[in-house]
């Protein structure tokens, strides 16, 4: 059974959404493109035209991660600028965003007014009143490997619909296939299913090449 692998950091998984950056050559496997927070500098306009190149080729299924990061040394204003910047490229190549966000989720409210794509956001690890805030606000979480030995995360996950979540390796080295069976037990639903609405999410979200 093959795991889609919503986003990693290994150009060498052929079934999920690698994480490239603008610089890098086109992968040969799906992927996601975006300027990330700590990525933001001067020549952010000139990356966002390379971006937008980039973020055309079919392989491309997303743009991101791009977002919100309190820890990193970047102008605050300016990283909402850079953000809501690719939001609206992604509306206009009808692409979804794959949101990196550090205690800044308050702050990613107002982005969902403006977005015409879905926007899920990635490596979500935090309490459930976070949780429940971002899906009213229609935001999609995708987990990764916290899920495994995370309690509180997996009560969480416990009571988040299926319909609304993704789950991802990131940069940690583990086979997404503990991940999907972890899912399974704290749903207490055959893993078969848990792949089964999967897929139906990124169907809905995505428009995967054939």
């Amino acid at each position: 059974m093959i795991f889609f692998n919503f986003h990693h950091h290994n150009s060498q998984i052929s079934y999920g959404i690698y994480n490239s950056a603008p610089e890098e050559k086109i992968p040969e496997h799906y992927f996601s493109s975006g300027i990330h927070p700590r990525n933001i500098n001067k020549q952010w306009e000139y990356d966002l035209e390379n971006l937008k190149m980039i973020s055309q080729n079919p392989k491309c299924l997303a743009i991101g991660e791009c977002g919100l990061d309190a820890l990193v040394n970047i102008n605050e204003n300016l990283q909402k600028k850079v953000f809501e910047a690719q939001i609206l490229w992604a509306n206009y190549i009808k692409k979804p965003v794959i949101i990196h966000c550090v205690k800044r989720f308050q702050e990613l409210i107002p982005f969902q007014k403006i977005a015409k794509v879905p926007l899920i956001i990635h490596g979500f690890n935090k309490k459930k009143t976070i949780a429940d805030e971002m899906l009213k606000h229609g935001f999609y979480l995708s987990f990764g490997k916290s899920v495994l030995h995370n309690l509180s995360l997996q009560t969480t996950l416990k009571e988040i619909p299926l319909e609304k979540i993704f789950l991802e390796t990131d940069d940690a080295d583990f086979d997404i296939a503990e991940l999907y069976q972890k899912v399974a037990e704290i749903k207490e639903i055959p893993v078969e299913d848990v792949q089964k609405v999967i897929t139906k999410n990124l169907g809905f979200c995505f428009a995967l090449p054939k």
